[in-house]
This record gives C-alpha cells, structure tokens and sequence, in this order.
C-alpha cells in the first residue's frame, strides 16, 4: 500500500531528505491534472449539454426526488464498491443483506479484465444510451439508470488507472477508483456545516476521505472472505456517495429540464462520463507522480502550480 493517503490521514507527509525536482513532461502532467481537480467544470458541461442556464443546473431539487437521489447514490455506490473489490485476486464476496449470492459469486480470476471490458468509446457509448433512457423517460428511471452509468463509468476509471500505472489487484488501488467519485465536484451550501467533506482543495478532500479509505483497504487486504456490511466498508461507501449524491443532483437536475428528451439525456450522460474520465486522469496522474518522487514533492509542486492559477 502506498503510503501517500495513509500519511494524509495522520495528516503528515513523509520528510525528505533533499529537494526532489519534477521532470518538465511530468510537471506538464501535473499542471494539466491541478486545472482539472481545481477547477471542476462539471455544472459547465451539464448546462451546455442541457441547453439551460447554470443557475437551472444548480437549482435545490423537490425534497422527494433529492431522497430518491440520496437513495439511488447510495445503491450506486454500494455496487461501485463491489466491482471494485472483485478486481481483488483471491477474494470472494459474502452479499449484503437483500442481494443474491448471483452478484458476488464469480471468481476473482480473470475479474479485472472483466471490470475493464470494453474501450473508452464503448464507455461513453453506453453512458450515452442509459442517458437516453433516463431522458426519453424521466425522473422515474434514475433508481435503475443511476447504478448502471456508475458502473460504467467505473469501468473507464479504472482502465484510466491502470493507464497510469496503478495496481488494481491492491486494495488502496482498487478502492482509489472508487475515490474518484468524491473527486468529481465541490461541496455546496446545503452539505453539513462542519463535515470534513465541505473541504474543497484536492488534498483536503483526499484527506477527510484517507481515514475511511485507509480503514476499508486494510479490511480487504486482510480477509480472504470479504463481508459488504462489514464496518469499514458501509463507512467508506457512506463517506463516498455523500459527495457524490451532490454532483449527482446536478446532473438529475439537467435531465429534469423540460423538453429534454432522450437525446438530451444521452448527452447529459456523455458530459457525467467526460467528467468523470477527465477527474480521474488527473487523479492518478498525482498518484503516479506521488509513487515516483514521492508525496512531499508532489504536494509542494501541486501547491505551486495552484497558486500560478490564483486558487487560494
């Protein structure tokens, strides 16, 4: 296990012994990667992709959808977490309570090229149609077309992780796709006053999330029979979708515009993956970076390249 998130929920980082100087490709890569996590363009993109104002895309939802989102994030987050950790070799999943032993029976061998699947593409193509269908049908479907995108776009995290040199059959690495999903977006008013998560800095997010993520992987690393209700995963997965169910909101808020459609939902869909996809580039991009300079140098680099964009 890497010991960048580990140090951050200590919230320490490893000392090092002389100034360790990014070479001009990666700082490129690093500066590419702090405009994306700094600056997240996600309610932009929805409100192009919907043709509606960004203060539409922003708007509170009725309260009996926002529980329904709640709800579906949650389901969502709680399949993200179980593909994830089928990725792991020599692991076999015990259902949570309500699900059938056909979701977690297959066997750990061959199960991450099983998660990878398909291209980049073909991603984005299916994201599409289930966008389509949560478009040309409504609000109705976002119980069924929520879990599905999410495991799509799962599914593009992790092949762009892999991209970057990340170990998928590791704990840390399988549940650092998963991370990406708190990544993707700022926390706005209504959160909770004082919870770690209304932190909006990259590094601060990663640190309110390092505890629970810390926690959960070494609970998978340790167990050859792994329990979805056990604990540390229930708190890392309610960690997790309560920062995403705040992007998710907007994004259900774009496809609730009148008139939209099933085109419109397939391109609201297609703007949630290019979101995600680019969040998770920059992600493991500082993850790989981290493994190669170290986490020290990395931060005092990112800071820099922070501070040239004129981010506080």
């Amino acid at each position: 296990m890497s010991t960048s998130d580990l140090t951050l929920a200590g919230e320490t980082l490893p000392a090092e012994t002389s100034e360790t100087v990014l070479s001009d490709a990666d700082l490129a890569a690093l500066r590419r990667a702090v405009e994306v996590l700094e600056r997240p363009s996600l309610a932009a993109r929805l409100s192009a992709a919907a043709g509606a104002p960004l203060d539409i895309i922003g708007r509170s939802l009725p309260a009996p959808v926002t529980e329904a989102v709640s709800r579906s994030t949650e389901v969502a987050m709680r399949g993200a977490l179980r593909v994830a950790l089928a990725t792991l070799p020599r692991k076999e999943l015990v259902p949570a309570e309500g699900e059938g032993l056909g979701a977690v029976a297959a066997k750990a061998e061959g199960r991450l090229a099983r998660l990878l699947g398909s291209g980049d593409a073909k991603h984005k193509a299916m994201a599409a149609l289930s966008g389509a269908v949560g478009g040309a049908f409504g609000l109705a479907t976002v119980a069924v077309e929520l879990p599905v995108s999410t495991t799509l776009m799962l599914r593009s995290i992790a092949e762009i992780a892999r991209e970057e040199g990340e170990d998928l059959e590791t704990p840390e690495g399988a549940l650092a796709c998963v991370q990406v999903f708190a990544l993707g977006g700022r926390a706005v008013a209504e959160a909770e006053a004082g919870s770690a998560l209304t932190e909006s800095g990259y590094f601060a997010v990663r640190a309110a999330l390092a505890k629970t993520l810390s926690e959960a992987a070494r609970y998978a690393g340790s167990k050859t029979l792994l329990d979805q209700s056990a604990p540390a995963l229930i708190r890392f997965t309610a960690q997790i979708a309560a920062r995403f169910g705040l992007v998710v909101s907007q994004k259900v808020a774009a496809q609730a515009v009148p008139i939209l459609g099933a085109f419109g939902g397939a391109a609201v869909n297609t703007a949630f993956m290019n979101h995600f996809q680019s969040t998770a580039r920059a992600h493991f991009t500082v993850r790989r970076l981290e493994r190669a300079y170290g986490a020290a140098a990395v931060r005092a680099a990112y800071e820099v390249e922070k501070a040239a964009l004129g981010i506080a």
